[in-house]
């Protein structure tokens, strides 16, 4: 078992306050966030949901390099990128709705439709797409270099 840690402190009411995230298991930063970074610009301070693509992101390129590799075709290099939205919910307030995963790779021994297909198999390994599915819908979209 593994856990990980970070605290977030808020001032203010919602719209107008402001606060921090700050990744406390790996002391790697302290990160501003508002309600503006949320849905309007970042300017300069990020959000849960960009924090969300990031975890999303990170864990589906170990996962797919997983499943890469029990295929005996180990990539040379993946990059992913993930794209989550916080769209209007029904009845009113926010809700994340998508999570769409971009990935570009090489990897020798593969033509573009066993890498979308290894692609689509490995988000389903992934913890964070596995902690998500059911909430937020989940499109994988793979090409090679």
């Amino acid at each position: 078992m593994a856990d990980r840690r970070a605290e977030a402190d808020w001032q203010g009411a919602l719209t107008t306050g402001s606060g921090s995230v700050e990744l406390r298991s790996s002391g790697t930063g302290t990160f501003p966030v508002t309600w503006a970074s949320r849905v309007e610009s970042p300017d300069g301070r990020t959000s849960p949901e960009e924090l969300l693509a990031a975890a999303h992101a990170a864990c589906y390129a170990m996962a797919l390099s997983a499943t890469l590799g029990r295929n005996d075709t180990p990539p040379e290099r993946l990059r992913v990128a993930s794209t989550v939205t916080l769209s209007p919910k029904e009845g009113g307030g926010v809700e994340v709705t998508d999570s769409l995963l971009e990935v570009s790779g090489t990897v020798p021994g593969l033509d573009a439709a066993d890498f979308q297909r290894l692609a689509e198999a490995g988000e389903q390994g992934c913890p964070i797409s596995n902690a998500l599915r059911g909430n937020v819908r989940i499109a994988v979209t793979a090409t090679l270099d």
